[in-house]
């Protein structure tokens, strides 16, 4: 839309061009970048001055104050971030202090909560910087080929140097240094964090608190299980270690498990009709049963869940997280589901008082399969 009237109050000559309406008057000057009152003068800037809007100095001094700000609360969420990863130390048994559930959820916050921060305030600097300290550019380019001649390769440098002194990178040196102080912890954090990639765990996956002589104890009540309370074909009771204090060889009081020890020792007992085992049993799993109770670890051997479910008909284990299916009969052999190990069974025997108790360890690592849980020690 034009503003054709001949009756121009401004005083404008009948030959002047017809201008948009809302632009500014030829009087009002032609400089678009701040601060240039010589239209004349030479400009500084990577592109021509008529395709360049800055903004005034005022503004982009109070901007540069706003994403240093931003920058060094991002420099101090990085530093949160250390404190938050080296607050929590191992225990005095070398056990990592997140181990504890509890702990272990605080420091999820500490860490995703300063490292959130972190970035957010590099994020918000940047956005300062780009909106009100880089100037805007309207640019038109014709089509040309795509190829660069000579000439322009040769002016890159200066063309890139005029930019970089255009976004305020070299000419506001608090804007420069804010930003990188704020870089300097995220650029430490993945060095630090290879801390959690070590030690190896060596044999210690293969290795649970079972041993020769330890009795078992129902989950929940710590009561020591008798051969008769297994009496019934079909009967099923999950059983944990019986871990004694002080005073200890069944006098003593029984020992706290840790969440960690109770997912490797946990196992099922079930009783099972002499008759009923399968040929599939080679000799040395028979003998590691007692007068037909046999003992499986609990933790499903695809990714971890609890096999809690047994079908006393068929004799089968069922994992409820993937359908994983197990024949008790059988050693425990995959029948259906996405596991492909057994689950380790425990030898087991009665003591001189006729509590059941555990003749060694799992025969092989109970859990997840991992690169090397078939091999031996």
């Amino acid at each position: 839309m034009t503003d054709k009237s001949k009756n121009n109050d401004n005083g404008a000559s009948d030959g002047s061009a017809d201008r948009v309406i809302g632009t500014p008057s030829p009087a009002e000057g032609t400089a678009i970048v701040a601060g240039s009152d010589d239209p004349g003068a030479e400009h500084p800037g990577a592109y021509p001055p008529e395709e360049t809007h800055a903004h005034s100095e005022e503004q982009q001094r109070r901007a540069e104050k706003t994403a240093s700000m931003w920058f060094l609360i991002a420099f101090l969420a990085g530093i949160g971030f250390f404190v938050a990863y080296f607050a929590f130390p191992p225990n005095g048994e070398g056990e990592p202090a997140i181990a504890d559930p509890q702990i272990g959820q605080y420091s999820n916050m500490a860490l995703g909560g300063t490292l959130a921060l972190a970035l957010f305030g590099i994020g918000a600097g940047m956005t300062v910087w780009a909106r009100w300290i880089m100037p805007h550019y309207e640019v038109s380019t014709p089509y040309d080929d795509l190829s660069s001649s000579s000439e322009e390769k040769g002016s890159f440098g200066d063309f890139f140097m005029r930019s970089a002194d255009e976004s305020g990178f070299t000419k506001r040196p608090l804007l420069r240094r804010t930003l990188l102080l704020s870089m300097v912890p995220l650029g430490l954090a993945p060095i630090v964090l290879l801390r959690d990639t070590g030690p190896l765990p060596g044999d210690k996956l293969k290795h649970t608190l079972w041993e020769d002589g330890l009795r078992m104890v129902v989950e929940g009540t710590n009561k020591p299980i008798k051969e008769a309370d297994l009496a019934e074909d079909g009967a099923m009771i999950t059983a944990f270690p019986l871990v004694e204090g002080e005073g200890g060889e069944h006098g003593g009081e029984a020992q706290h498990l840790s969440l960690n020890d109770q997912a490797k020792t946990v196992v099922l007992l079930i009783k099972i009709p002499e008759g009923d085992f399968k040929p599939g049993m080679t000799e040395q799993q028979m003998n590691w049963t007692h007068n037909g109770i046999v003992a499986y670890s609990k933790i499903c051997t695809h990714v971890g869940c609890p096999a809690a479910l047994y079908e006393r008909g068929s004799h089968r284990i069922l994992c409820p997280c993937h359908q994983s299916t197990f024949d008790a009969a059988d050693g425990a052999k995959v029948v259906f589901g996405p596991a492909h190990r057994p689950l380790p069974q425990l030898p087991i025997g009665v003591d001189d008082e006729g509590y059941l108790i555990a003749k060694g360890d799992f025969s092989e690592a109970v859990g997840p399969t991992f690169w090397d849980a078939e091999k031996g020690d």
